[in-house]
């Protein structure tokens, strides 16, 4: 219907373009200005839904490619929806600039970030005016402080990074049966998901292990090769060294390619970068802990339509006795240990029931099918 049928009927052609003239600058009675349409976000009726990353990394690419497929098969465009993925720069305030930014646009519905700071006020108290005027928020990979923050968002889903790491963790003990000295590798180590990663490491690795140092990069990867390179200069008997974001592992590889000290050392890691896949298969990654960020994307945009659109029976499948305590509000994505097609100690029986143990070969054919060359 087009604006002057909808906002008056009158036929005479002065009146209609008298009319016409003050809706132009006005609007029509109950549309909200703003770039994209007005929407409540209750019951429906299409609107964005957008995901936000902690920073740029190809871990995300995986996200995004199941955010996308989401939005494909639900058949969301038919039904009003726009899927919009958007990565930030590894800050916190890169984050709350990006939001500031989302705040003033009124088309969106549904808010999924993976929180950089999981402490910050500035991210907390702009999820909670998305809340206010009716956005649906959630958490995705990274969450906030639960402590201080657990009700700026809806719930969590992605990886339990405290079994993530123990499961790592349990991974080094068999490669290394006899201890080891290790240094772990990360962007921020005051982010929520490296805390429980490495903490998790700590704990699944036992007291056979110890524990150097925790370095941290800020997501830049010349910082991230740095801070290998020190390490090994400070601790020239360490033995085992831990990515524990994608981007740690390819950096670990180069430096100790470059010093020929792979006899020496053990490479563990989190997530399956495309150079980390390929560093396995030449001999230089002993073990992987593997996320499902392409699941993560595609439940994430997939549970935000069903908030907007208020289907209870989706949402209690995912979180069938809800709360904000405890982990009523955490939905666990799947999670995999990836070794080497010959040769690793390491065996299924070490982990728990729900983690999926992989020869590499598998891994590559159950990415192929779904078109991803890394996870």
């Amino acid at each position: 219907m087009s604006l002057q049928t909808s906002c008056f009927r009158s036929q005479n052609s002065f009146i209609g373009l008298s009319l016409l003239l003050i809706l132009t600058f006005s609007g029509c009675p109950g549309e909200t200005p703003g770039p994209g349409p007005a929407t409540n976000g209750e019951g429906g009726g299409g609107g964005r839904i957008v995901i936000l990353t902690n920073g740029d990394d190809p871990f995300w690419d995986a996200c995004e490619a199941g955010a996308f497929k989401a939005e494909e098969e639900l058949g969301l465009k038919d039904q009003g929806y726009e899927v919009t993925f958007d990565r930030a720069d590894f800050t916190d305030k890169g984050q709350v600039d990006k939001l500031k930014q989302y705040s003033l646009q009124k088309d969106i519905v549904g808010f999924g970030i993976s929180v950089f700071n999981p402490n910050s006020a500035g991210v907390a108290d702009e999820l909670q005016a998305m809340r206010d005027r009716g956005v649906k928020v959630v958490t995705i990979d990274g969450d906030l402080d639960r402590e201080k923050y657990r009700d700026r968002r809806f719930a969590y889903l992605g990886t339990d990074n405290i079994i993530g790491g123990r499961e790592l963790g349990r991974a080094g003990k068999a490669l290394s049966p006899d201890g080891a000295k290790f240094v772990q590798f990360v962007g921020s180590t005051s982010a929520f998901n490296a805390i429980a990663r490495m903490d998790g490491f700590v704990e699944g690795a036992g007291e056979n292990m110890t524990e150097v140092e925790r370095l941290e990069d800020g997501g830049d990867r010349p910082t991230a090769r740095q801070n290998v390179k020190g390490a090994l200069d400070r601790n020239p008997d360490l033995n085992m060294l831990v990515g524990i974001w994608a981007y740690n592992t390819p950096a670990i590889v180069a430096e100790v390619k470059d010093r020929d000290i792979r006899d020496q050392v053990k490479v563990v890691c989190f997530d399956a970068a495309e150079d980390s896949i390929r560093a396995m298969k030449e001999g230089n990654v002993d073990v992987m802990v593997v996320q499902n960020p392409y699941q993560m994307g595609y439940v994430g945009v997939e549970l935000l339509k069903a908030m907007v659109e208020e289907d209870q029976d989706y949402i209690d499948k995912m979180y069938p006795e809800y709360a904000q305590e405890g982990e009523n509000d955490l939905f666990r994505t799947e999670l995999r240990v990836i070794v080497p097609d010959e040769g690793s100690p390491i065996t299924a029986d070490l982990f728990e029931e729900d983690t999926v143990f992989m020869k590499l070969s598998e891994f590559e054919a159950w990415l192929k099918e779904r078109g991803l060359t890394s996870s």
